[in-house]
């Protein structure tokens, strides 16, 4: 199968190329690129990708960091099976290409909530609140790269990501920095995504 991995930011694209270079073999073909921090930025990166692609690709795959609701710990490594925009505030039915869930490749029953900025505990109780949930991912990317990969001849999209911050246990964006500068190294990604 041949993959493009979408690494968000250069933290997370140094940390899959240094597994990427540090495998011994592997089963599919990978290119990473880099495609930027937010909807905005990582759609315009992940189209430029695709449209700048000798080959096409099976798959589109999202690596990277989260923060998580409560029932996850830092360290968990997420596969969620459905991605939605929790930002888009949008009257039900008015907007469904925006606000209509998006089916993921991974086997955990969890759905990434994305939006535009990083969420405190506050924020995920109202998004909790506001779909009905008691777990969920946050990120800021994956809802957006899903509508990329419908574009181009809808794309199957999977995320696998470390649960870097749980808010609603006192975590912060130091919690994340911390977190993040431990796990340079993305082998345990990279193995969860040679297992498709």
């Amino acid at each position: 199968m041949r993959i493009l991995i979408c690494a968000p930011t250069s933290r997370e694209f140094r940390a899959m190329q240094y597994a990427l270079d540090h495998a011994s073999s592997l089963k599919h073909t990978y290119d990473l690129r880099e495609v930027g921090i937010g909807k905005a930025l990582s759609s315009a990166g992940v189209s430029r990708a695709l449209t700048l692609a000798t080959e096409p690709y099976d798959m589109l795959a999202v690596v990277g960091f989260a923060a998580s609701a409560l029932g996850r710990k830092q360290g968990d490594i997420v596969m969620p099976s459905c991605a939605i925009h929790h930002d888009a505030i949008i009257p039900e039915g008015f907007c469904p290409e925006i606000t209509d869930p998006r089916s993921l490749r991974g086997g955990d029953k969890e759905t990434v909530f994305t939006g535009d900025s990083f969420v405190n505990a506050d924020i995920i109780r109202e998004i909790k609140r506001r779909f009905g949930v008691e777990c969920g991912l946050f990120d800021m990317e994956i809802a957006a790269i899903c509508q990329v990969a419908e574009l181009y001849n809808n794309i199957p999209v999977v995320a696998v990501k470390y649960v870097s911050d749980v808010p609603e246990e006192g975590h912060s964006e130091h919690s994340y920095d911390e977190f993040a500068d431990a796990h340079s190294d993305f082998t345990p990604l990279l193995e969860r995504l040679e297992m498709l």
